[in-house]
């Protein structure tokens, strides 16, 4: 096997094993036994579990950042239901690794990991502006997106820790979340406002938008 064929296949075991448990709970001699090589190999390729750990949150953030890449078409509200479809889904196949890598980890607070999860943020941050056509966001919206991916990450590490309400009830929930915080900044924003009222045209009255606005409209009577 290559050097680089190997560098990926121990990545990858080591994605798998930091995926299911901590990565603090996760020794040298766990992946070398996965991966069928020796404990000194692995040190061959990887100077140390923080350099491993590292590449495997870069293999993890590029399949995360990717899972937010959604074709513009059809009404926004279908599109961010989809997102945070397979958003949950990486979730769910990473959990112990998603939850350690946002509450704290064996590489939390250095420079590299610091940089990957905001790249994983700002990827998802260009795709929904993409999504709502818009290259030169004001302030209130840049504001309302990154907050809205804020409330993404915390909502998704809630669930891990006793998935106590459905999966499916959280995404439409966020898709919600995502309405809500426009509707609050368009409510003091006239530009706001205006992009509000775009999407809300393009809504179908049975989609993710038309459903909370029924549900508010028998809320309020």
């Amino acid at each position: 096997m290559g050097v680089e064929e190997r560098r990926q296949q121990l990545i990858g075991v080591a994605l798998e094993l930091f995926s299911r448990r901590s990565p603090d709970e996760v020794s040298i001699d766990e992946i070398a036994s996965a991966a069928g090589i020796s404990r000194p190999l692995v040190y061959h390729y990887f100077p140390g579990k923080l350099s491993l750990y590292e590449a495997a949150l870069q293999r993890a953030s590029d399949d995360l950042a990717a899972r937010f890449v959604e074709p513009a078409e059809g009404p926004l509200g279908a599109r961010l239901l989809r997102v945070m479809g397979r958003y949950f889904d990486f979730v769910e196949e990473h959990g112990p690794g998603f939850s350690a890598l946002m509450r704290g980890g064996p590489a939390v607070g250095s420079s590299t990991t610091n940089a990957l999860v905001d790249s994983v943020r700002q990827a998802a941050y260009v795709q929904i502006l993409s999504h709502l056509g818009v290259t030169d966001p004001p302030a209130r919206l840049e504001l309302v997106v990154r907050s809205w991916i804020s409330l993404a990450e915390s909502t998704a590490l809630i669930w891990l820790d006793g998935r106590r309400i459905p999966r499916a009830e959280l995404e439409t929930q966020l898709v919600h979340d995502f309405a809500a915080l426009t509707a609050v900044s368009a409510a003091y924003d006239e530009e706001m406002g205006a992009l509000l009222r775009r999407v809300i045209e393009e809504e179908p009255a049975d989609g993710p938008f038309g459903d909370l606005v029924g549900r508010l409209i028998a809320l309020a009577s």
